[in-house]
């Protein structure tokens, strides 16, 4: 996959918005076992509500977020072969995910649902996994939030 360009945005002690940095992520997982796999870390916040300030940029790579934070990163999934086997996860998290190129699986317990570009999900903590049987890279975009329940 691509470097993932992440622009972030700031207000200036006189309240005029400036780009504070502009340029690949630098946070980004790879996973050995799986070729082409990739996951950029863009933003992560260690509270809610979040600070909006000029603290130092995040670089350090995350999977899921702070306890009552949140985080955004892009995920390239890799056709899988055939044999590849991923077990359900379930996740503390709410996460929302925007499908930007390609298609993927959504594999639940008591069903599997076809995504493609375009589509979005909100998987609210519930036992899941991606498949991607698509023969073609998927990117995901998601969104994922501290949650409880």
């Amino acid at each position: 996959m691509k470097p993932v360009r992440r622009l972030v945005t700031v207000d200036d002690p006189n309240g005029r918005s400036r780009a504070l940095a502009d340029g690949p992520a630098p946070a980004v997982h790879t996973d050995p076992a799986r070729p082409g796999y990739s996951s950029t870390l863009i933003w992560y916040t260690d509270r809610t509500p979040a600070r909006i300030d000029t603290a130092p940029l995040h670089a350090r790579y995350r999977e899921i977020p702070p306890p009552g934070g949140s985080l955004c990163r892009v995920v390239c999934f890799p056709p899988e072969e055939t044999n590849y086997r991923l077990p359900l996860l379930r996740t503390g998290t709410l996460d929302f995910c925007l499908v930007l190129e390609g298609e993927i699986t959504l594999a639940l317990d008591l069903e599997e649902v076809q995504l493609k570009a375009g589509d979005t999900v909100v998987l609210r903590g519930g036992r899941h996994s991606w498949r991607n049987r698509s023969g073609k890279p998927c990117v995901v975009a998601m969104s994922s939030h501290d949650a409880e329940g």
